[in-house]
Order: C-alpha cells, then sequence, then structure tokens
C-alpha cells in the first residue's frame, strides 16, 4: 500500500510538472523567451524560481547531513543566505542587473559581464568556465536526489540517475526559460510544505523545541569524543577557532557558498527576467521567507538528528549513516517520519533537486550555446533556440557522468555533495564577483582589469583545490604524485580556495583598473542609462 501511494504521489507530481513544461513549451517563440522567459515574469513566480533554484538536495541533503557533524554553527549560512543572497542580491544587484541587462540587450550573465566591459573574450571564456565546472555542482545535486530516490524505491543508484535526470531534461530542453520557472514555482511551493512538517514533526518526535535542543546540549561529550581533534565542541556550540572543523565549516561551508550565491550564473539571470526593479522589491520578501524556511529547517534538522539516533540506536549520526553524511538526511527521513510523509518528502526532494538542475541545465546550454558557440567561435544557425537545446544536452550528458563516477572516485569520503556545492560557488566567486560588482557601480572599470580578475580567480581557485586544500588535494592526488607530498602548504591544507582566491582577484581588479583606460565613454553610458533610477 506504501508503494501504491508513493507510485501515486510522484506521478500526480509528475503530471502537473509536465503540464507546466509544455506551457512553458508552448508560449516560447524566441530566444528572449527561451532564455529570459520574454522578461515578463511575474515577481511571485521569480522569487519562488530563484528561491527553488538556489536550495536543492545539496542544501537538504548535503548540508543537512553536514549539520549533523558540525552542528547548529552552521545556520550562519542560513542568516547569510537572507542577508546576502536574497536581500543585498535583490537589492543591491538585482535592480541594477536587470536594467543594465536590458540597456546591453543581453541574455546571459556571461553576455552582460562581456558587453559591459566591450570584451569578448570575456563573454566566451565566462561562458567556457560555466559550461566546465557548473557540471560538478549538478552533479553533486543529482547525487543527493538519487541517493533519496535509490534508498526509498530500493532500485539501483544507476537505474534511478537515468530516471532523475530523464524527468528534468525533457522540460527544460524543450520549455526552455519558461519552462523552468514555471515548474520552479511549483516545485518551491511543494518544498515550502515539506519542509515545515519535518520541522514539526521532528520536534514533535524529540518531545518539544526546549527539550530536543537542550537534549543535543548534552551531547557534547558524544561530539568532543568523536571529532575532538578536529576542534569540535559540540552540536549547540562553534568549533574552536582556527581548528581544522573551523575552517572547514567558517571558510568553505558558511564564506563559500554564503558569499559565492552573489556570482551565480543561474541566480543572477533572473534578475533579467521581470519587467521592473520594483517588481524585484516585491519578491524580497518571498524570498526571504522561503530561503529561511528551507536552509534554517534542514540545518536544524540535521544537526538534531544526533538525537534520534543516539536514543534509538545509541549512535550519533554520522556512524548511523555508515560514516557518509550524505546518508543522514535520508535515514532520519525513512526511520522517524510516518509512512505517508515518505512518499511526500520523496516529491519534496525530487522539487528540490529538479527545480535546481533545470536551471543548472539552463545555465550550461545558454553558456555553451550562446555565449561559447554562437558569440565565442561564430557558430550561425537559423534557430538559435536549436544551439542552445543542443548545448544543453551536452551539458546534461557530462553532469550525468559526474553524478555517476563521482561516488565512486570519492569512495569511503563524506560530504560529497556539500563538497561539490562549495567549489563551484567558491570559484564563481573568486572569477566573476568583483568583476560583477564593478560592472554595476564602478565606470571607471577596465576591460583589461575585468580579464586579469577572471584570470586571477581562476587560477588561483584551481591551484589552491589542486595543490593545497587537502579536502580536494589529497583524494585527487596530483600534488603528492609531482611533489611527494599531500599539500604544497600543510599549514594552510584546511583553508578554503576562496579565502585566498577573492582577496587576490579583487586586488588585482582595482590595481589594473586604476593603472588602465575605462571602456569606451558610449559604452559606459549605454549601460548605466537610467541604471540609478531602476
Amino acid at each position: 500500500m506504501n508503494l501504491i501511494f508513493l507510485v501515486l504521489v510522484v506521478v500526480a507530481y509528475l503530471v502537473v510538472t509536465g503540464i507546466l513544461g509544455y506551457l512553458g513549451f508552448r508560449s516560447t517563440k524566441n530566444s528572449t523567451d527561451y532564455l529570459l522567459a520574454g522578461r515578463r515574469i511575474h515577481p511571485m513566480v521569480m522569487a519562488l524560481s530563484y528561491g527553488a533554484t538556489f536550495i536543492s538536495t545539496s542544501a537538504i541533503i548535503g548540508f543537512g547531513g553536514a549539520a549533523a557533524v558540525y552542528g547548529m554553527g552552521i545556520v550562519w549560512l542560513t542568516f547569510l543566505n537572507i542577508m546576502v543572497g536574497i536581500f543585498i542580491a535583490f537589492v543591491f544587484f538585482g535592480r541594477r542587473t536587470r536594467k543594465m541587462g536590458h540597456n546591453l540587450d543581453a541574455h546571459t550573465f556571461p553576455e552582460l559581464l562581456g558587453k559591459r566591459y566591450g570584451s569578448r573574450f570575456l563573454q566566451t571564456a565566462g561562458g567556457a568556465l560555466i559550461f566546465c565546472a557548473m557540471p560538478l555542482y549538478a552533479g553533486s545535486v543529482i547525487i543527493g536526489g538519487v541517493q533519496f530516490v535509490s534508498q526509498t524505491l530500493k532500485v539501483q543508484y544507476e537505474v534511478a540517475l537515468l530516471f532523475f535526470v530523464a524527468v528534468v531534461a525533457l522540460y527544460v530542453v524543450m520549455g526552455g526559460m519558461k519552462g523552468v520557472m514555471y515548474t520552479d514555482a511549483f516545485q518551491g511551493a511543494l518544498m515550502f510544505a515539506g519542509m515545515a512538517f519535518l520541522l514539526c514533526y521532528t520536534y514533535y518526535v524529540l518531545g518539544g523545541v526546549g527539550k530536543a535542543h537542550q537534549a543535543l546540549t548534552d551531547l557534547a561529550p558524544m561530539a568532543r569524543e568523536a571529532f575532538g581533534k578536529a576542534g569540535h565542541t559540540g552540536w549547540t556550540s562553534m568549533p574552536v577557532a582556527f581548528s581544522p572543523y573551523w575552517w572547514q565549516l567558517v571558510t568553505t561551508i558558511v564564506l563559500g557558498v554564503g558569499i559565492g550565491v552573489l556570482a551565480q550564473p543561474q541566480l543572477t539571470v533572473r534578475f533579467m527576467t521581470v519587467k521592473s526593479g520594483h517588481e524585484l522589491n516585491r519578491a524580497v520578501v518571498v524570498g526571504g521567507i522561503f530561503i529561511a524556511m528551507m536552509t534554517g529547517v534542514a540545518f536544524t534538522v540535521g544537526a538534531l538528528s544526533n538525537v534520534y539516533f543516539v536514543n534509538t540506536v545509541g549512535k550519533i549520526a554520522l556512524l548511523a549513516g555508515d560514516k557518509k553524511t550524505d546518508n543522514i538526511m535520508p535515514l532520519f527521513i525513512d526511520r522517524a517520519m510516518p509512512p505517508w510523509f515518505v512518499a511526500f518528502f520523496f516529491v519534496t526532494l525530487l522539487a528540490a533537486a529538479m527545480s535546481t538542475l533545470s536551471s543548472q541545465f539552463h545555465a550550461m546550454g545558454t553558456a555553451f550555446g550562446r555565449d561559447f558557440l554562437e558569440r565565442g567561435l561564430n557558430v550561425r544557425a537559423k534557430n538559435s533556440v536549436a544551439i542552445n537545446r543542443i548545448a544543453m544536452g551536452a551539458g546534461i550528458i557530462l553532469s550525468t557522468l559526474i553524478a555517476y563516477a563521482l561516488p565512486r572516485f570519492y569512495a569511503g569520503g563524506t560530504a560529497i555533495i556539500a563538497t561539490g556545492t562549495a567549489i563551484f560557488f567558491g570559484l564563481c566567486a573568486a572569477a566573476f564577483l568583483p568583476l560583477y560588482v564593478g560592472a554595476l557601480y564602478f565606470r571607471r572599470a577596465s576591460r583589461e582589469a575585468a580579464i586579469a580578475c577572471f584570470s586571477a580567480g581562476v587560477f588561483v581557485s584551481l591551484f589552491w583545490l589542486f595543490f593545497v586544500h587537502a579536502k580536494e588535494a589529497v583524494p585527487l592526488g596530483l600534488c603528492k604524485s609531482l611533489f611527494g607530498r599531500p599539500s604544497l602548504f600543510p599549514a594552510l591544507a584546511n583553508v578554503d580556495p576562496i579565502v585566498v582566491a577573492l582577496p587576490i582577484s579583487t586586488v588585482v581588479f582595482i590595481v589594473v583598473s586604476l593603472c588602465t583606460r575605462p571602456v569606451p565613454a558610449e559604452v559606459a553610458d549605454k549601460a548605466f542609462r537610467g541604471v540609478k533610477t531602476a
């Protein structure tokens, strides 16, 4: 009966998703519709789409599982998500991005930067970076969804992988941005309802809010016994300052994702889908509430899962999940929640993963199709939409291969989902954020500065990932094979790349801007026309 109910719920969800994707396909008439949903999306739909794109299985499964290890300190990420990812992004970036994108007739994030700085190279290289790097993030999201599908339906990982990707690919490739945003809004509503029940029922199972959090505090000796050598002090307190756990929590998870969100291509492009700046103001409240519910619940429940597993099996969450953080949330939901909710939450996670994946696939496809092929290599076709659909298909295949290979390559490792997400967020922050801020606020910025900033951010980030940061350098083994040691600078092995790469790329951008000529006045005048009053 549980299986029948699950099948019925999933079928109903897929039918609604399919209808919305078809409506997007029917209303897509040209490249502006396909790339920017015609620039006339309702602010409520935009806010839900932005939030649903922002929050995925990487937040619920990956970072929820990470919260079971690091504790409630990860809630600082929720604060940054709301303050930076919603308020600052919408108020200080969104209005200018929308207006400048309209002035320059930009349809993608790399195209906005390329036209603002008068640099074809910047648009081409930015598109190439997104297409090459985003599959790691997309693969992480796929892993989160597929693991839950596999565990719930008791099917092989590979079977769940093919089913999962095929469903998302169908409506994204056909419906474009309209199909993506329509389905995102529906999926966001499902996610909100599912997470609200998850929080309430978790507190019910653990005996109430006060009792649950007191029990988590009382488990501090078990936390210190398991992770004390790395600096853990308990699930309701921060790790020892500058300990390995402190560096991982503060720099990789909180700062890497909390700051990196400002330069996410799949999010910034949504600012260009609404018809006026006033629409963005209306979307701030909805977006803030949505993000607070999604991340706040995932992180809180993840930490509290330790209380549940200690009470039921006598083990902390990480040990109950076979020492893999990505197993903790699916296991907790399967064991602690009522059977009917497992079916509903199955759909909630499908919605979370599909809403983010659809936007990632769309961003990868447009980056490779419009920015790299059309603008960079001058590949021309009678139907521009067809090029983007083919490019999108290539991005989907690459992401699927990563989702298939990553668990095997990283076998025995923990926090695969959170790690993959943090890497992409940090890379985008180092490569794009300084020149993005400069594009919106600094008329004196030069083309040479933008190119130098982008190049420095990418180079330093990749160097740190391959040769310094132990989380990636050790499993990759390149530093070990070339230099005979796992990290070039062991004292800095726990410092996340964003801590080094973002300041360097920022300094490079400022210094080169002051030493070179700004972009031609006619380009700056066109970009900034009406921006202050947008």
